[in-house]
C-alpha cells in the first residue's frame, strides 16, 4: 500500500517518535516496531491489523511505515476500523494524534538491541577490531631540553591519518583521563618512566611498549571512538600533556553519559557465576601467556647471541689470517691463513641472516604475545579495580543507610523532637538516593566487565597467528642456516686438511 502524506499535515509528534524508535535515522528494527504497536493500548485483533498493514513481511521499517501505523492507532483509538480506505478517503487537515503510554520501553528495547549488536561485532573475528586503526610509533633521533635531556615519539595513526609528536608524559596524561573517563573498561597499564640513563636498549624497548599501548586503546571498540583519543592523536599544538588535561578534565565518566546506563542490568547474563569463571579463566591465562612470552622472548635473545657469536667468529677467523709468526712459515700455514680469511668473509652471511629472523620473531611473535598479555593483565586489573573501588563503596554506603536506619528508630523509640527525625529522614533518602546509583552503576560495571571479556576472546584468536610465525619463521631459519653452513663445507675442504677417521668418529656427514 503506497500512501501520500501530502494529503494533509504530518503532527510534530510523529516525527518525535520515529527519532525515538531509529537510531540515526536508520529504519526501525522490528522488534522496536512490535513494542511500538503495543503502546496504543489496541486489542491484539486491531494490532495484528495494524501490523499487516504497516509492518512489511520482509524488508526495512521505513519512516513512512512508522507514520500509516500511527495514523491507524490514531484512528482505531477514535472506534475506527483501521484500512487503506482511511488514506483513501482522507480529507482533514491533518492526520490523527494517538495516545500513547510511557515509551520507556522503546528505550529499553533499543538499549537491548544495541547491546546485543556490539557483543555479537565483538565476537565476529580478531580482523573486525584490526580495522579499526593502525598505530605506528617510531622514536625521534635527537634528544630534546637544555638541562634535562628526554625523547620524543612520532605518533602515526592510520585512522586519522595523522602524524604527531609526544613525549611520554603525553601518554601518561591521556592514560590517567582514561582511567576517569572509562573506570571501567580495559585500560591497560602504561610502560613505567625512567628518570635515570636512558639507554637505546631501555628506548627501543619503551617505544615497543607505547606502540602495544596506543595499539589496544586506538582499536578498542569503546574507547577508540571517544574525542580524547582524537584528540591526542591529532592535535598539533604544544605542550600536549596541559592542554589535554584541561580540555578534558571535566568531562564524567562512561556511565554518566552512556545511554545503557539506566538499563543494564537487563542486558546481564542470566547466570552471574559466569563473571567468577571468566575472572579465574583470565588469572590462568595472564600465567600460561607470560610464561610463554618469556620464553618467545628468550628464543629471540639466544638468536641475538648467536649472530653476535658468529661474528665474533668471523672476526677472529680473520685476526687469524693476518697473523705470521716466524716459526709457522710453512706452505700449510700460509694456505690455512687462505682458509680462514675466506671462512671469515662466508660467516659474516650467519649473523645478517640469524638477525633477520630474530627481529621477524620479535615482531611477528613476541610483540603479539606482548599485545594479548597487556589485553590479560589489563582484564585482571579492571576485576580488581571494581573489587577494591565499586564493591567497597557500596558496602560502606549500605551501613551507613543502617546506621541512619538504626539513628531513626532510637529517636523515635526516645522520643526525640520531630525535627530531628525528619532530619535523619532526609538523609535517609538522599542516602538511598546514593545507595540506587551504586546499583546502578555496579550493574554498569558487570555489563563492562561482560563486554570486556568478549574483547578478551577476541585478541585470544591471535594466538593461532602467532604460532604459526613461530613455527614457520624456525623452519625457515633453520633451513637457511643449514643452506649457509654447507656452502662453507667447501672451504672447509679445501684449505683445512681433514681426518676422515675422526670426522666419521664423530658421526659427521
Amino acid at each position: 500500500m503506497a500512501t501520500d502524506f501530502s494529503a494533509g499535515k504530518i503532527p510534530p509528534m510523529y516525527r518525535e517518535i520515529f527519532e525515538a524508535c531509529s537510531s540515526d535515522g536508520d529504519p526501525i528494527h522490528r522488534d522496536i516496531f512490535r513494542d511500538l504497536l503495543a503502546c496504543g493500548n489496541l486489542d491484539s485483533a486491531t494490532l495484528k491489523v495494524i501490523w499487516d498493514l504497516t509492518g512489511p513481511a520482509q524488508g526495512p521499517i521505513t519512516r513512512t511505515n512508522l507514520y500509516k501505523a500511527l495514523s491507524l492507532i490514531g484512528w482505531a483509538q477514535e472506534g475506527k476500523v483501521p484500512s487503506t480506505k482511511l488514506f483513501e478517503n482522507f480529507s482533514a487537515r491533518e492526520y490523527p494524534t494517538p495516545r500513547l503510554r510511557d515509551l520507556a520501553c522503546i528505550s529499553n528495547a533499543k538499549a537491548q538491541i544495541h547491546a546485543q549488536a556490539s557483543l555479537n561485532k565483538l565476537g565476529v573475528s580478531y580482523n573486525d577490531i584490526k580495522q579499526l586503526d593502525t598505530i605506528n610509533i617510531d622514536l625521534v633521533p635527537e634528544k630534546k631540553g637544555l638541562i634535562l635531556k628526554y625523547s620524543e615519539y612520532l605518533v602515526s595513526s592510520r585512522r586519522f591519518g595523522s602524524k604527531v609528536t609526544r613525549r611520554y608524559n603525553d601518554f601518561f596524561a591521556l592514560y590517567e583521563l582514561l582511567l576517569a573517563r572509562f573506570p571501567y573498561r580495559v585500560v591497560p597499564r602504561l610502560p613505567p618512566k625512567k628518570i635515570l640513563v636512558l639507554d637505546s636498549h631501555f628506548l627501543e624497548s619503551r617505544r615497543r611498549a607505547l606502540q602495544r599501548w596506543l595499539t589496544l586503546v586506538s582499536r578498542h571498540p569503546t574507547i577508540c571512538h571517544d574525542s580524547i583519543v582524537s584528540f591526542f592523536l591529532t592535535d598539533l599544538g604544544p605542550d600536549l600533556q596541559y592542554r589535554i588535561r584541561d580540555v578534558f578534565r571535566r568531562v564524567p565518566d562512561e556511565f554518566m553519559t552512556s545511554d545503557l546506563a539506566a538499563t543494564a542490568k537487563n542486558l546481564l547474563p542470566n547466570d552471574c557465576s559466569e563473571f567468577a569463571n571468566n575472572r579465574e579463566q583470565v588469572r590462568t591465562l595472564v600465567q600460561v601467556i607470560s610464561r610463554l612470552k618469556q620464553l618467545a622472548d628468550a628464543d629471540v635473545e639466544r638468536s641475538q647471541a648467536y649472530a653476535r657469536d658468529s661474528e665474533e667468529m668471523a672476526n677472529q677467523l680473520k685476526m687469524l689470517a693476518g697473523i705470521n709468526p716466524e716459526q709457522l712459515t710453512s706452505g700449510h700455514w700460509k694456505h690455512m691463513q687462505k682458509g680462514f680469511s675466506s671462512l671469515s668473509q662466508e660467516l659474516l652471511s650467519v649473523p645478517s641472516r640469524t638477525n633477520y629472523h630474530a627481529s621477524a620473531g620479535q615482531i611477528s611473535v613476541c610483540e603479539r604475545l606482548g599485545l594479548l598479555l597487556e589485553v590479560l593483565v589489563g582484564h585482571r586489573d579492571l576485576c580488581d579495580r571494581l573489587e577494591r573501588g565499586l564493591a567497597h563503596d557500596h558496602q560502606a554506603a549500605l551501613a551507613k543507610m543502617l546506621s541512619l536506619k538504626k539513628r531513626r528508630i532510637q529517636g523515635v523509640i526516645r522520643g526525640t523532637d520531630s525535627e530531628s527525625v525528619e532530619q535523619l529522614e532526609a538523609r535517609m533518602l538522599a542516602q538511598e538516593n546514593i545507595i540506587s546509583n551504586m546499583e546502578l552503576r555496579s550493574d554498569f560495571s558487570l555489563y563492562c566487565v561482560h563486554m570486556e571479556t568478549q574483547l578478551v576472546h577476541a585478541y585470544l584468536e591471535t594466538l593461532s597467528a602467532i604460532f604459526n610465525n613461530f613455527v614457520c619463521l624456525h623452519t625457515r631459519a633453520h633451513s637457511e642456516l643449514a643452506d649457509l653452513w654447507k656452502e662453507v663445507r667447501p672451504t672447509v675442504e679445501k684449505y683445512f686438511c681433514i681426518d676422515e677417521t675422526e670426522i666419521n668418529g664423530a658421526n659427521f656427514s
